[in-house]
């Protein structure tokens, strides 16, 4: 029998090496005024900018540049916001990772409104957004957030009393996404891992999550056949712009996946770190993804030997092993072992590194929700994950 399941909607998605090409004759759908949010360096100092700029000339379209710094805020939305306030913007274009691309989706929902976006934020916010915005254009330079087919834009604020929540309405999904592999050939390869990193946790998240579907399972089970064969591959080779393809697809589908079942404790854990810590998401994801479903499957197997969750993880195991006709346990056992030999392969960083200790542990944890988790995990769980990831051992 098929779940009962709603589905959200899609942007109109251009997905294919070159399609950067097409983007100043989108554009012209929406007007001439346009403003594009890139990474502070990255996009202007690639091949395809000079490019680029040269459609907008022939096709008379005026741009004006934001650039972005790190993982946005709400002090840098409203700045932006105020800044073009009396220009006439006819769409907003984000062309960069995730971060450049939740910034742009934030800025397009802001324009034209008199309140803080703070005020419109989940939980610490106090008004609903009414679905307005620009239109909005989603062009991902690195395979990671998934960010171009979600509803939601992630802002930040850093410290011992930070945050890290969503501005979030259905309209917010952006009305184009423009995907290109060619845009992600220069990503360097920590990045890479990174962003790589935090893709497959999602598929891996959504797909565990009790909240996931048919459909949900189907696109998470493509994404997951195009990580093995193409996650290590980037890594390693950058310009191998097939496997560069692979993972553009899986962070495509990475982000309708998680919009429509939602993530589980490696995510929650991420938000809580990365609200506290200037540490890249997806480090956070790439380094405890490992040990957070190893945790997950030890709680997994004290509650029932038949659980569900354990099923799709054998599910998980017979897609990445080469066994054949080996076991469930066999598969599972696997599946982990992978997810270890990456997070070594992929030279994913210790938490440490980013100033967390020991004693910082307890905080995170009380602040950490994981509602779509596979199986409830207390907070002496979530301190073990995070311990075991800490510090490298001598």
């Amino acid at each position: 029998m098929v779940k009962p399941f709603q589905f959200t909607r899609l942007p109109l998605i251009y997905f294919g090496i070159g399609k950067i090409s097409n983007l100043a004759s989108i554009v012209r759908r929406f007007g001439t005024s346009v403003l594009l949010v890139t990474g502070e360096k990255s996009f202007f100092e690639s091949p395809h900018a000079k490019s680029l700029l040269n459609q907008f000339d022939k096709q008379y379209i005026n741009y004006q540049h934001v650039p972005i710094k790190s993982e946005p805020s709400p002090d840098l939305i409203d700045e932006t916001v105020q800044r073009f306030a009396d220009e006439k913007i006819n769409a907003v274009i984000s062309i960069g990772g995730g971060s450049v691309i939740d910034s742009g989706k934030a800025i397009s929902a802001m324009l034209y409104k008199s309140s803080p976006v703070r005020e419109y934020l989940e939980v610490i916010g106090n008004k609903d957004h009414p679905g307005t915005k620009v239109p909005f254009i989603a062009i991902p330079t690195t395979s990671g957030t998934g960010s171009e087919a979600t509803k939601n834009a992630v802002l930040s604020k850093v410290g011992k009393d930070g945050f890290k929540r969503s501005l979030r309405h259905d309209n917010l999904v952006p009305d184009i996404a423009l995907i290109d592999p060619g845009l992600t050939v220069s990503c360097p390869p920590d990045i890479t891992a990174a962003a790589g990193m935090d893709c497959f946790t999602q598929l891996v998240e959504a797909y565990l999550s009790g909240k996931s579907n048919e459909y949900t399972d189907a696109l998470a089970t493509e994404g997951f056949k195009a990580v093995k064969r193409s996650l290590l591959r980037c890594f390693t080779n950058g310009e191998d712009i097939d496997a560069r393809s692979d993972m553009s697809f899986a962070a495509l589908t990475s982000g309708i996946c998680l919009a429509n079942a939602g993530l589980g404790a490696v995510h929650g854990l991420a938000g809580t770190i990365g609200s506290m810590f200037d540490i890249p998401h997806g480090v956070v994801c790439g380094t405890l993804m490992a040990v957070g479903n190893e945790m997950n499957v030890r709680e997994l197997r004290k509650t029932s030997r038949d659980h569900p969750a354990l099923k799709k993880y054998a599910v998980l195991g017979r897609i990445f092993s080469q066994m054949e006709g080996a076991s469930d346990d066999y598969y599972i056992d696997s599946f982990i072992d992978i997810l270890l030999k990456y997070t070594e392969q992929l030279k994913l960083p210790w938490l440490g590194k980013y100033g967390i200790r020991g004693n910082d542990i307890s905080l995170i944890c009380s602040q950490t929700d994981t509602k779509n988790n596979p199986v409830k995990l207390s907070g002496d769980n979530l301190a073990e994950i995070i311990a075991s990831r800490l510090q490298e051992r001598p």
